[in-house]
């Protein structure tokens, strides 16, 4: 051969042990992610450990978490990939120090410190804010549907969950009596006692009632609950005293909206209400881009300076406008102060959000009704007349050329953030089920997104993942 080449031995061992560290080039995601877990405070996490001394030696748990969060920025969740990935990833294995967590332990980790990881969320945004990618000048709202971990076939309406219980209950009335005959017709040929187990299609018929009464049964419950609520007498607030009563109790803050099962006159579940077998707390919502789908609705706040999450929330509720008030809070929860401007689309749009968020001092920006893509607005000069309601002033506010491109810029600070969770890094579906543990695994996603802004912030150049 005339051409010269690298040599290459795939068995030759190394002659000189080599630093992890030398496997990746300078600035990768890995080595950003090992100096921020050492900025965090992950005192929750270690306590939780401290408490059970007994049992075999844990693995550390600045490491653990490193792992999830690579794993969730990278577009990895999974506990399967990520064990397999420690060994056949290079990123993972330098992450590690070469170690490989089972992946029952990974999901274990993840399981029993979701809700202090979650809260590791503020932690991150109050650094991402100490780097000044957080202005609070613009704000703009927006939800997104993200599948359940669970099939829309798998969920029943109230109205056919009365009629399959009639269905299987006659069902399992015909095969017992189909089973006494073949028994009474055995033991006249072979004596009594020698019976064999139940027929498969009587077990499975018998399960699946046992199913569907339970899911009717929580349907009927909530439903009462809900009737009870509503006939409930609340106590009456006391007459004002014309006097600042500097010992009241604060008003209570807003809580998230909770789905509540739809009733009728009688207090039972209405015909189309439904329950999900596989994950009853997620609900068959609208997805502009999947159409109907077994999900959650998830709910972020963006900053306008570099696109970072500033406050996040995961309901089962369906409607965005029922969202403003709590996520705006969670904004002056979270930074201790409030922006200057909100943008949100018409989902948002009520006189009572309109309302709240002038009364805080924040401007907002909210779209009164859909709009064409093709139809422009008019351009509003003067004065507003007087006796206009909170919408008309707010339609006025946005058909200004100064409104206009204040709410233009909404949709470039937060809908190109669900994309690059999404689309990016393939984050469509929950791994987890029940809203608390979504929740959880959500303020996973949003405070790795902010990890990504953080680390192409301090790291310019290529941006090594």
């Amino acid at each position: 051969m005339s051409r010269s080449y690298k040599p290459w031995s795939p068995g030759q061992g190394f002659l000189l042990p080599l630093s992890p560290k030398d496997w990746l080039p300078e600035g990768h995601l890995v080595y950003f992610l090992l100096d921020v877990v050492d900025e965090l405070d992950l005192s929750e996490i270690y306590d939780h450990y401290e408490k059970r001394r007994q049992g075999r030696a844990a693995y550390s748990p600045r490491m653990m978490t490193a792992l999830l969060l690579y794993g969730y920025c990278v577009g990895v969740p999974s506990s399967r990939k990520i064990e397999h990935r420690t060994y056949e990833d290079l990123a993972f294995r330098v992450l590690t120090n070469d170690q490989h967590p089972d992946h029952s332990r990974i999901n274990a980790f993840r399981k029993e410190n979701l809700g202090a990881l979650s809260r590791l969320f503020v932690q991150v945004l109050l650094l991402c804010q100490e780097a000044g990618l957080v202005r609070l000048g613009h704000v703009a709202l927006d939800g997104s549907k993200f599948k359940a971990n669970a099939s829309k076939r798998k969920a029943m309406s109230y109205d056919r969950m009365v009629k399959e219980e009639e269905r299987l209950q006659k069902l399992v009335e015909e095969l017992l009596e189909k089973a006494r005959l073949v028994d009474e017709a055995e033991d006249a040929r072979f004596g009594a006692g020698n019976q064999d187990e139940l027929p498969e299609d009587l077990r499975r018929a018998e399960s699946r009632l046992e199913v569907i009464r339970n899911a009717k049964a929580a349907l009927e419950t909530q439903a009462r609950q809900r009737k009870e609520e509503a006939e409930g007498v609340t106590p009456s607030s006391p007459e004002p005293s014309g006097e600042d009563d500097e010992d009241s109790p604060p008003p209570p803050a807003p809580e998230l909206p909770s789905h509540k099962v739809q009733i009728t006159k009688e207090g039972k579940p209405k015909p189309k209400s439904q329950r999900n077998f596989t994950d009853p707390e997620s609900k068959i919502m609208k997805s502009s881009a999947d159409g109907w789908v077994q999900a959650y609705n998830c709910q972020i706040v963006v900053d306008d300076e570099a696109q970072v999450i500033v406050a996040q929330a995961v309901t089962d509720q369906p409607p965005d406008c029922q969202h403003l008030r709590p996520l705006l809070d969670q904004v002056g929860e979270n930074l201790g102060e409030l922006p200057d401007k909100l943008s949100a689309d018409s989902g948002y749009c009520s006189e009572a959000n309109i309302h709240y968020a002038e009364d805080q001092l924040v401007t907002p920006y909210i779209a009164t009704g859909r709009q064409r893509v093709d139809q422009r607005p008019t351009v509003t000069r003067g004065r507003p007349p007087s006796g206009l309601s909170q919408r008309e002033k707010m339609a006025r506010r946005l058909a200004t050329k100064a409104g206009a491109a204040v709410y233009a810029r909404r949709k470039a600070i937060v809908e190109p953030v669900f994309g690059q969770i999404k689309e990016a890094r393939g984050l469509r579906r929950f791994l987890l089920r029940g809203l608390e543990k979504v929740r959880g695994e959500f303020g996973l996603i949003a405070l790795t997104h902010n990890l990504l802004k953080l680390f192409r912030h301090r790291s310019p150049g290529p941006a090594w993942a």
